[in-house]
């Protein structure tokens, strides 16, 4: 049989989507989580925004993709894992690494070049994928030429947590301290945060959001979903101006403490598939 493995990265409560699920560690007001399994979205947020410590995000040992992969080989299946993206984490890294040591080539690792529920919208994809009965191999091909077409936008109220993590360069950061000035940020092809713009208030900076997806073909065979970290007003608000433009947009999805670390409360974003 076919297994699906995702880590904490993706963001997904939907256990039906997974058969396996690694968290990624998350250290904060002096003790660590296991993102996802003793650790919540909300709980993070509510330390986060109390604690003046900055928090650290520690990817999973090779040891733990080895017990994984190990289950698999001994029970003759075959495992699609999608990793955060490399650019972002070592953890695509560390999954080689365990592939290489348990030698078995029904392991497949996707560097995602992606995070949160980006990662999620793929690994669905491949689990319709094995429903209609297509082979391993060609499940990696097919999500592999989605990867690219994924996309991510979304509203920060500061840069701050991207500077701290070291996830964004320090002019890019000193645009986000500016008064009332509202970052925008992408993931690039290539797996890496970056600004894709700013706007001055929220009103702009949802505009700005709406205006990049209208210069987007929109691949409507998969869902159009809302993005936010703690409080779902500013995520409300531009999931409503996007279906004034005409989009169909689907749910809101919360952002976990992986990703959360790096950008803090308060984003509204979208994520969806070009053609």
């Amino acid at each position: 049989m076919i297994k699906i493995m995702i880590d904490s990265s993706a963001d997904c409560r939907n256990e039906s989507l997974y058969d396996y699920f690694v968290p990624i560690t998350v250290d904060i007001g002096g003790k660590t989580y296991r993102d996802g399994i003793d650790l919540e979205a909300d709980a993070f947020y509510q330390l986060l925004t109390s604690n003046e410590e900055f928090p650290h995000t520690a990817q999973p040992s090779p040891d733990e993709f080895v017990k994984v992969f190990e289950q698999v080989r001994d029970a003759g299946d075959e495992l699609i894992y999608f990793s955060l993206s490399s650019g972002l984490s070592g953890t695509y890294q560390g999954a080689l690494i365990a592939k290489e040591i348990v030698d078995y080539d029904g392991i497949y690792v996707i560097d995602s070049r992606s995070a949160t529920h980006a990662i999620e919208l793929m690994a669905e994809y491949a689990g319709k994928l094995i429903a209609e009965g297509l082979p391993a191999k060609q499940i990696v091909e097919k999500c592999e030429e989605l990867k690219p077409h994924v996309r991510i936008y979304a509203g920060l109220d500061t840069l701050e947590y991207l500077k701290k993590g070291g996830r964004i360069g320090k002019a890019a950061a000193l645009v986000g301290s500016l008064a009332n000035i509202k970052p925008i940020i992408t993931v690039t092809t290539e797996g890496e945060i970056d600004a894709a713009g700013k706007a001055l208030g929220f009103g702009r900076a949802v505009q700005t959001i709406v205006d990049k997806m209208q210069k987007t073909e929109v691949n409507t065979d998969f869902p159009v979903n809302l993005l936010y970290t703690y409080g779902e007003a500013n995520c409300e608000k531009l999931g409503a101006e996007l279906k004034v433009k005409g989009f169909n947009v689907g749910e809101r999805k919360q952002v976990g403490p992986t990703i959360g670390t790096h950008i803090g409360p308060g984003i509204f974003g979208v994520y969806f598939v070009e053609k």
